[in-house]
C-alpha cells in the first residue's frame, strides 16, 4: 500500500508542477494585456506624456515576468525534488 501511495505521489507531483506552470503563464499573459491596454487608454488621453508611460509599462511588465519566472521556477523544483 505504501509503495502505491509513494508512485503515485510522483505522478502527483508532476501534474502540479504542471498545473503550476501553466497557471503561472495564463497569469503574466493576462498581466501584461492589461498593463498594455491600460498604457494604451492612458497614451489616448494625454499623447504627451507618451515617454513616461512606455517607460514606467515597460518596468511594471518587467516585474510581472519576473514573478512569472519565480512561479516556473518553483513549479520546476516542486518537480524534481
Amino acid at each position: 500500500m505504501l509503495s502505491l501511495i509513494l508512485a503515485l505521489s510522483g505522478q502527483f507531483a508532476a501534474l502540479g508542477a504542471a498545473i503550476g506552470a501553466g497557471v503561472a503563464a495564463i497569469a503574466a499573459g493576462i498581466g501584461i494585456g492589461k498593463i498594455g491596454s491600460s498604457a494604451m487608454e492612458a497614451i489616448a488621453r494625454q499623447p504627451e506624456a507618451v515617454g513616461d508611460i512606455r517607460s514606467s509599462m515597460i518596468v511594471i511588465a518587467a516585474l510581472v515576468e519576473g514573478v512569472a519566472l519565480f512561479a516556473v521556477i518553483v513549479s520546476a523544483l516542486a518537480l524534481f525534488l
